[in-house]
């Protein structure tokens, strides 16, 4: 078992964010937690990611409670990638991906050849070793994504949380980068997404969480969640959710597909 999170509940002061939330994640897993934009999708990310501690109930990860970890003890565990990476300093490619090294390495230790190689093989691994030298501002936000799962694969960490990665992508760019992210998947890690996009979860995922109003709602497959009866709850309209997709209809793109243009 990779995560299970037990009878979680959190608050802001008086107002109730998650309520008595009870899953749990298997190793190897694509998990996407789908619902509306103020559900409570990134404050449960960030419940998981111990940068909310005062919740009520249990986060267990890897069978240990996260309240007892410490900051680089959970860095070796998750990685967390977030929806934009934006740095101020002008940083090549290489540098944002270095970067992930530093959970293990020690106080005032600069990375050496083990690291330098962990780094060639994520880039090589996402298909962006081309752009190695280049400046990270300066690339397609599918780039820069692709960018910072690189670092996350240097960080050597099981699990990989994405918080609504294709968010600011156009089409193309998001179909890659979740076309890696289920790669990944398939290679053993654990994959979890928030998203606002039922066709990406559906696309995508072993399982979908839906959470609406701080609740689980619904949790199973696909084909169980992306239905008119709950989207219509999820998201407070009426549709009509025709069948989308069929397992050989899936996306899936190479990772040596180009990517967009330099910006």
């Amino acid at each position: 078992m990779s995560i299970e999170v037990k009878n979680l509940c959190f608050s802001f002061g008086d107002r109730e964010i998650l309520h008595d939330l009870n899953f749990s994640i298997e190793k190897g897993e694509f998990v996407s937690i789908l619902g509306a934009n103020g559900v409570g999708k990134s404050t449960l990310f960030r419940c998981i990611l111990g940068l909310l501690p005062d919740y009520t109930g249990e986060i267990i990860i890897e069978g240990k409670n996260i309240k007892e970890l410490s900051v680089k003890e959970m860095s070796r565990l998750v990685a967390y990638i977030p929806q934009n990476t934006s740095p101020t300093f002008n940083y090549t490619v290489e540098d944002i991906v270095l970067m992930g090294t530093t959970a293990s390495l020690g106080v005032f230790k600069s990375p050496g050849k083990a690291e330098l190689e962990r780094v060639q093989w994520a880039m090589e691994k996402m298909g962006i070793e081309k752009l190695r030298k280049r400046s990270f501002n300066r690339i397609s936000g599918g780039e820069r994504q692709l960018a910072v799962i690189a670092r996350a694969l240097v960080q050597q960490a099981g699990i990989i949380m994405l918080d609504e990665p294709t968010a600011s992508l156009d089409f193309g760019n998001q179909m890659l980068v979740l076309s890696q992210a289920k790669l990944l998947a398939g290679e053993g890690y654990t994959v979890i997404q928030t998203t606002h996009n039922p066709e990406h979860s559906y696309m995508f995922s072993n399982r979908v969480l839906a959470l609406k109003d701080g609740r689980l709602l619904k949790s199973g497959a696909p084909k169980e969640i992306i239905t008119k009866d709950v989207i219509d709850s999820l998201y407070d309209i009426s549709v009509e959710v025709p069948q989308l997709y069929d397992d050989r209809a899936r996306v899936c793109i190479p990772s040596n597909v180009a990517l967009g243009n330099e910006i």
